[in-house]
C-alpha cells in the first residue's frame, strides 16, 4: 500500500479574517506575525506554493512604535525614474504623512517576491484610525 503526502490547494483555503491593533506594537515584530498569517504558516495545511493564508485588517497604524532611534534614522527610498531622482523620507515623517505605508512596506518585505507574494499582499488591509469597513467579515483578534 502506497502512502502519499497530501498537498493542499487554493481551494482548501477557509480564508479567516484577523484584526490587529497596532497601538503601541513594535513594527517589525507585528509585521512578521502578520506576514505569517497572510502566508498561512499558522495553519496545519500550510503549503509553500499555495495561497492558504488569511486576510488581515490592521487598525491604528499611526500609533505603531519603532525601537531605538529608528524614527529619525531609518530611511525609505523611492526613485522617480529620472536622473538624480532618488528621494528619501524618514520613518517618523512617513508615519505623519502616510501611516499605513510603513506597515505595508514592512509586511511586503517579508512576503515572497513572486506572483504568490503579490496575491497575498492584496489580503492586507491597513487603516490609520480605529475605524474599518470590514465588520461584515467578523474579524477575530490576532494575538501578537
Amino acid at each position: 500500500m502506497k502512502k502519499y503526502t497530501y498537498s493542499a490547494t487554493n481551494a482548501d483555503n477557509p480564508n479567516k479574517w484577523w484584526i490587529v491593533d497596532a497601538n503601541g506594537a513594535v513594527l517589525g515584530r507585528m509585521a512578521s506575525q502578520i506576514a505569517a498569517a497572510l502566508r498561512g504558516k499558522n495553519s496545519p495545511l500550510y503549503t509553500p506554493h499555495a495561497d492558504l493564508g488569511d486576510s488581515v485588517v490592521v487598525i491604528n497604524a499611526e500609533k505603531v512604535t519603532l525601537t531605538g532611534r529608528k524614527m529619525d534614522q531609518k530611511l525609505y527610498y523611492r526613485h522617480s525614474g529620472y536622473v538624480g531622482g532618488l528621494k528619501s523620507i524618514t520613518a517618523g515623517k512617513l508615519i505623519e504623512k502616510r501611516p499605513e505605508d510603513i506597515i505595508r512596506f514592512a509586511v511586503k518585505g517579508m512576503l515572497p517576491k513572486n506572483s504568490l507574494g503579490r496575491k497575498l499582499f492584496k489580503k492586507l488591509k491597513v487603516y490609520a484610525g480605529d475605524q474599518h469597513p470590514h465588520e461584515a467579515q467578523q474579524p477575530k483578534p490576532l494575538q501578537l
